[in-house]
């Protein structure tokens, strides 16, 4: 064929993104966030306040673990390949019968309401404009069925902490698959939390001031069991009590329809059943008896515990260590990927933490991955322009994805592996 009869590839994301960056900036304008993972982190540490940007930018200990999650990426080498002809990419993946555009999901992370007042309702709205999956979180901020309501028929799946309370669980998990959840996301390694230095140096857990519950007070279930008002327990905190954070979330309008008493009732409630520190293998089974979804295990980082859950039949693996926020100095997860992959057998294997940009992505691809999930980029989008800020961090993400497999010669998504890697 001569060059001359070729026909001119369609505009792919990598290049349409930047042609948007730079014609817009001829007339003077800049990108709404960051393109610099590090410079994102520091514009939006400075807009949030100091608890909330503890809370989602700090880790467990020394926060050794979120150093190690970066230094696995940095040490993993591309090796790319020229004149192969590659003129457009494949950026889709398949996952439990749905077509992804490309192979990235936004991770669930709490409390967003600590960030920006739309909370997990403008990260909806950016995931569906984008065309992304998003994971709602078990501690949103906004009830899942308004989230769904915003995103249309976007592919969305639902993170479920295992309460004390099984009927909790099950109402959880019924209302995911009625608002059109694809898949259940069970977290295993938060059954307590870890040692946050941040979080403590400042005496600050959102979840006791009555931020992060929106699933619990629009559950019927969990309301029918809060008892009419809050337990005794004799202690009487200083400063911003229980009292104070419940006029503050009524004023403004998180309440949910609870009076302050009944607002510190939910609080005392949810804090004596929100987990499970004995969850088992035996509660991944009777799992399955509570749902026809798929289920996916978040938080496995060893071989053993995932050929364990292919055993008994679970339908993917979500490699995390939650952002480095509950064990420090344990493995990255890029580092045991490809253990896990070979141990998983014919499921698709995901992994989270430590993802900041597109070669990140083709990385954890490349070493077996089906595909990732991003946490605090997308937050700290959110936090400095809303639904916008969310929307552009997945542009962006997605554009070097893109530019990624083109400058490496790859076609597609589906043909990342071992030999793109040096």
């Amino acid at each position: 064929m001569s060059d001359a009869s070729r026909q001119a590839p369609a505009v792919q994301p990598g290049r349409l993104r930047q042609t948007e960056i730079y014609v817009t900036g001829v007339g003077g304008a800049r990108p709404v966030v960051p393109v610099s993972p590090e410079a994102l982190e520091r514009r939006a540490a400075r807009r949030m306040s100091r608890a909330a940007a503890a809370y989602i930018i700090g880790g467990a200990g020394t926060e050794a673990t979120m150093r190690a999650n970066r230094t696995a990426f940095e040490k993993v080498r591309l090796a790319p390949k020229v004149l192969g002809g590659i003129g457009s990419r494949d950026l889709t993946v398949e996952l439990f019968g749905r077509t992804h555009r490309a192979p990235i999901l936004l991770a669930p992370v709490g409390v967003l309401e600590m960030v920006h007042r739309d909370a997990d309702l403008a990260v909806a709205r950016a995931a569906a404009r984008e065309g992304v999956g998003y994971v709602f979180s078990n501690q949103a901020s906004v009830a899942m069925e308004d989230c769904a309501a915003a995103m249309g028929d976007a592919p969305r799946w639902f993170q479920l902490y295992w309460s004390s309370d099984d009927d909790v669980v099950r109402s959880l998990v019924s209302r995911a698959e009625r608002c059109g959840a694809e898949a259940i996301v069970v977290t295993l390694d938060t059954t307590l939390l870890g040692w946050r230095p941040r979080d403590l140096d400042l005496a600050y857990l959102p979840f006791l001031r009555g931020l992060g519950l929106a699933q619990y007070l629009t559950d019927p279930v969990f309301r029918s069991k809060v008892p009419a008002s809050p337990p005794d327990s004799g202690f009487r905190p200083k400063g911003l009590g229980v009292v104070a954070a419940a006029l503050s979330l009524v004023r403004k309008g998180r309440h949910h329809g609870l009076s302050m008493n009944e607002m510190r009732a939910a609080v005392a409630h949810f804090t004596a059943t929100y987990s499970r520190p004995d969850l088992n293998w035996s509660d991944i089974e009777r799992l399955r008896d509570m749902t026809k979804l798929p289920i996916l295990l978040k938080g496995l980082r060893r071989a053993d515990d995932a050929r364990k859950a292919a055993e008994l039949g679970v339908d993917g693996i979500i490699v995390s260590n939650h952002g480095g926020r509950q064990v420090d100095g344990e493995t990255a997860t890029l580092d045991v990927l490809p253990s896990i992959v070979a141990a998983a057998g014919d499921r698709p294997v995901l992994l989270d933490s430590g993802v900041r940009s597109g070669a990140d992505v083709a990385k954890a691809l490349s070493l077996g991955a089906r595909a990732v999930l991003v946490g605090r980029p997308y937050v700290y989008g959110l936090a400095l322009a809303g639904e916008d800020g969310v929307a552009e961090i997945i542009r962006n993400i997605v554009a070097e994805f893109d530019l990624t497999l083109a400058l490496c010669g790859v076609g597609g998504a589906n043909e990342l592996n071992g030999d793109c890697l040096a």
